[in-house]
């Protein structure tokens, strides 16, 4: 219920806030406000005495006015043409430039691809050459186990060795 009556000192002290912004704003704000507002209605008004001169002028100048309004379409149709033929030109231009960049870049992908094939390439005979001495490792280890197989398997190593040095000396 309170916020629906105040009391007599919150109303008390209200005021005296009150009286106290309206003083600050008194001593401080108004002055700087008129004087913006003066300034700023002199400041139109001599807009409007120049606007006005301007206007009279403008109705003693119509005919020149014509003039200069032909010329300037006649300018402004040469600029656009000038305009239209630099935005061709840079069209063109940049056309030629992507293109070029694009055939860079292709050729760049296509020898960035021929380096990962061959790189995958050489990787894979890497891979199955480690993987065939492994095989062939485990083969002879399984083979050569016994002594006996051992001495066979040297005998006929170097029997084949003495076939080919043979073939070769004849």
């Amino acid at each position: 219920m309170e916020l629906i009556t105040p009391s007599f000192g919150l109303i008390f002290w209200m005021l005296i806030g009150f009286g106290i912004l309206v003083f600050i704003l008194a001593k401080y704000a108004w002055p700087v406000i008129i004087k913006m507002i003066n300034e700023r209605e002199q400041f139109i008004q001599q807009q409007l005495t120049e606007a006005g001169l301007v206007r009279d002028e403008m109705k003693n100048l119509k005919s020149e006015h014509a003039q200069l309004l032909i010329q300037a379409k006649d300018e402004r149709d040469k600029i656009i043409t000038d305009a239209r033929k630099m935005v061709e030109k840079m069209n063109d231009e940049a056309r030629l430039r992507r293109e070029r960049e694009a055939d860079t870049m292709l050729n760049e992908t296509r020898k960035a691809i021929e380096n990962e094939k061959m790189k995958a390439l050489t990787e894979i005979k890497n891979e199955i050459a480690n993987l065939s001495i492994e095989v062939a490792e485990k083969i002879l280890r399984s083979e050569l186990k016994e002594s006996s197989r051992q001495e066979e398997f040297i005998q006929q190593w170097v029997a084949e060795l003495k076939m080919k040095e043979n073939t070769i000396n004849y």
